[in-house]
């Protein structure tokens, strides 16, 4: 099956070096859109300069490049995007959809992570504040391709939610939906972690007019001592010289065949193997990697 109108992107953020788990997602998202003949975007979602790390950016290109994930057209800076992302702040700023919110960190203790509404309707002004969208006491449901039906009450589980930080910072539930949008985006392949986000973007997306993408959440790296493999536990960069045992690792983890004769292959002839015989269905819900294949 080919489909050439699919869009689809990897949009690491540059905090860390990319890892095993990282691998994972963006093998996936690379071989779903292959598949079908579809196009692959590169996205840095560098929104947080803060939380950057030096050197991350230009080592995530040359880690891509090194295991043969080839995306299409330019990649694109978040930071170039901030006018786009002010733009529709001020909008539903003035359409009364958003308002300021003074709260500090210590204000907002002991509430959950959900936030209670406190500046809801003072009227502060966006000076020296965070933006915080409205939410609707609304239920949002989608069907992930992988991890199946999953619902998120946005008003009693999450709250209203940031979309400017008190330092001008745009959030990333804003800055995602805005750039899957302008980039055509249709296909969404990526970690379990953000499972749980996707109902806060398709509220977004319905508030703006904004066209739904389907969604497919990975399983995270579950390590044998229960943590998530991640940039800041245990995640050694992954080394140029092991591109092709660690993709046959990876397409293992997605739950797609591999043959040992492989791993005498080159990166490219390995993903142009797995693109052919790429399905969808047969990636797990959840998954442990055993040590061996973190390294």
């Amino acid at each position: 099956m080919t489909d050439s109108r699919y869009i689809g992107r990897f949009a690491p953020t540059p905090s860390g070096f990319l890892h095993f788990g990282s691998l994972v997602a963006a093998l996936a998202s690379w071989l779903d859109a292959r598949a079908v003949g579809g196009r692959w975007l590169l996205r840095m979602e560098d929104i947080d300069p803060p939380r950057e790390a030096p050197g991350a950016q230009a080592a995530i290109l040359k880690t891509l490049e090194s295991y043969g994930l080839e995306w299409d057209g330019e990649v694109v800076y978040q930071h170039d995007r901030h006018e786009a992302y002010a733009e529709v702040v001020e909008r539903l700023f003035r359409q009364g959809l958003a308002y300021a919110c003074t709260c500090s960190r210590k204000q907002l203790e002991g509430y959950n992570g959900l936030y209670p509404g406190l500046c809801r309707n003072l009227g502060h002004s966006q000076e020296d504040a965070a933006i915080r969208i409205r939410v609707p006491e609304l239920t949002y449901t989608f069907d992930d391709r992988v991890q199946g039906r999953f619902q998120q009450h946005l008003g009693g589980e999450v709250g209203d939610f940031i979309i400017r930080r008190r330092d001008g910072l745009y959030a990333y539930q804003l800055a995602v939906v805005l750039d899957d949008a302008w980039q055509g985006v249709t296909d969404i392949v990526r970690g379990a972690d953000l499972l749980d986000n996707t109902p806060r973007q398709l509220y977004l997306q319905e508030l703006l007019g904004l066209s739904q993408p389907r969604y497919l959440h990975v399983p995270l790296i579950i390590q044998p001592d229960g943590h998530k493999l991640g940039k800041t536990y245990r995640s050694a960069p992954l080394p140029a010289e092991q591109a092709t045992p660690l993709i046959l690792r990876a397409l293992r983890a997605l739950g797609q065949g591999t043959d040992a004769s492989m791993l005498d292959a080159r990166p490219g002839e390995v993903l142009a193997h797995a693109a052919r015989h790429w399905d969808a269905k047969a990636i797990p819900q959840r998954l442990t990697v055993p040590e061996a294949d973190l390294h």
